[in-house]
């Protein structure tokens, strides 16, 4: 990953609250669904890290994050809703990881994130090893969501001082959580045409 310049940093922060607040909004959704117990016990810890984090940013920047007034509908499938939350958290870590080149200082965030993705990856290993219904409905899911996902890069990368690198952040995003739909098996190699 690039480390981008100082110059960003105010770009990066925003992106981060915005991230962060759709996360927080996102697990406390999955968690009015019927999910395995270890499953719940993790979203709460994970929504506790979110407002965690959401709090940080929110003083840093000297702003409050938007509140929907409403939760978003989520799937009632766990298979489908892991898949919606490991790409969301994927993103939020490829974010991390650029937020931390500049401000070390927050490095604390990324390792929470790595947290959160590696949660989803080993339970959407295990959907997909068990095969069947289960890991149809995850695969379907994620060719859905990958269909959506470079919009959502495009509205995150959206801001002046991000200008001179979006191509190179976008390329790079797209192909690194492609490559970990497609590691998992989520997606084929040959079927995101969005990688490039």
């Amino acid at each position: 990953m690039m480390t981008l310049p100082q110059t960003c940093e105010q770009a990066l922060l925003e992106r981060f609250l915005r991230a962060e607040a759709m996360a927080l909004w996102a697990v406390r959704s999955a968690q009015t669904q019927q999910l395995p117990r270890h499953v719940q016990s993790f979203l709460q810890r994970h929504e506790t890290d979110e407002q965690d984090h959401l709090r940080q940013f929110e003083g840093m920047l000297g702003t409050l994050s938007q509140r929907p007034a409403s939760l978003p509908t989520m799937p009632s499938q766990w298979e489908m809703l892991a898949v919606l939350l490991f790409g969301y958290e994927a993103l939020g870590l490829e974010f991390a990881v650029l937020l931390a080149g500049i401000r070390p200082d927050l490095s604390d965030i990324l390792e929470d994130e790595l947290v959160h993705v590696g949660f989803f990856e080993k339970e959407l290993t295990t959907i997909l090893a068990g095969g069947g219904v289960g890991a149809r409905q995850a695969r379907d899911a994620a060719r859905s969501w990958w269909k959506k996902f470079p919009r959502t890069v495009d509205r995150y990368l959206r801001d002046p001082a991000l200008t001179p690198y979006r191509s190179q952040l976008r390329a790079h995003m797209l192909s690194s959580i492609g490559q970990r739909f497609i590691s998992l098996g989520l997606l084929t190699d040959d079927l995101p045409p969005n990688l490039h």
